[in-house]
């Protein structure tokens, strides 16, 4: 299963009751985080999932709203007693960043390993059970978008080991993807594994104009979470100036991309309501759900 938390659904400016932009995903106790806005070691906190098993920071870009909150996180990783290495991805220009950041935390008692994603976008990066993929989207700076996929493992078929004529007491070894040594020849896993089954899928998009490359990468998803800088049509030309999405807009990418559920997000700070455009939005594409800080779900395997 996959479990799921916004931390902060907030654009430009943090709000009472509504941090910067931050998304959690746990799986198995690891945990990936994406952008780190001002408020999300707050949000960590009242969330209660811990921050010591945080593996990977994903950064969709750097404008403030979105990264102000990663050096005081990286100090806080340190004191939680965190010492394996932390993987910190995101479009071109991550290297100059973490240099800006490793300015105010010099020392830290864990590595970092920088990825810098490539104009053509990473294609997979994988980490213990999760697989990411990211493109870069149309925004105003280097920016990217993110799926992350939890894979599931191949169903281990009996009948297929007792054709081999495997006993029992390798089933196990096997099962988990082993290899064993019967008789002088080697079996893998492999050959006694059902077909690959359905993982679990999500995908987080914000800050861009709505451009085909979302529909490829979130094509599918269990979960799509897509900003929704502003609420009303009538922000088209605010949206295409600042190179944002009207929530109208996410909802034509969730209904042409074959997605299960939709949540908005990263909402403009003069947009105090945007549950007033829910009905709009659920005319478009029906499974809509206007994000809130802490709105949570888990996703299991079907």
């Amino acid at each position: 299963m996959l479990n799921v938390s916004l931390l902060g659904t907030g654009g430009t400016m943090p709000l009472p009751g509504r941090n910067l932009t931050a998304l959690l995903c746990k799986c198995k106790g690891s945990m990936i985080l994406i952008d780190c806005g001002e408020g999300t070691q707050v949000a960590l906190k009242q969330l209660g999932w811990g921050i010591k098993n945080i593996d990977v920071i994903c950064l969709t870009h750097y404008h403030p709203d979105h990264i102000v909150g990663l050096p005081g996180f990286l100090s806080t990783l340190g004191n939680s007693e965190r010492r394996e290495k932390v993987t910190i991805m995101g479009p071109e220009g991550l290297h100059k960043i973490m240099e800006a950041v490793m300015v105010i935390v010099p020392y830290l008692p864990y590595d970092i390993e920088i990825l810098e994603i490539p104009i053509g976008g990473l294609d997979k990066f994988s980490i213990g059970k999760y697989s990411i993929k990211s493109v870069y989207l149309e925004h105003s700076v280097p920016c990217v978008g993110y799926s992350i996929e939890v894979k599931r493992g191949r169903k281990f078929d009996p009948d297929k080991a007792k054709e081999l004529n495997i006993p029992v007491e390798h089933w196990n070894t096997l099962q988990k993807g082993g290899s064993i040594v019967l008789n002088g020849r080697k079996i893998e896993g492999n050959k006694v594994l059902g077909d690959e089954r359905k993982g679990i899928k999500i995908s987080y998009c914000t800050d861009t104009r709505p451009i085909d490359r979302i529909k490829e990468l979130c094509y599918k998803s269990d979960l799509f979470i897509c900003e929704g800088m502003y609420g009303s049509d009538d922000y088209l030309e605010k949206a295409l100036g600042n190179k944002h999405m009207l929530f109208s807009e996410a909802a034509e990418i969730a209904k042409s991309s074959e997605i299960n559920e939709m949540w908005l997000t990263h909402f403009s700070p003069s947009l105090n309501e945007p549950e007033k455009y829910l009905n709009d939005v659920r005319d478009i594409f029906e499974n809509t759900i206007i994000g809130k800080d802490l709105l949570q779900k888990e996703l299991k395997f079907i």
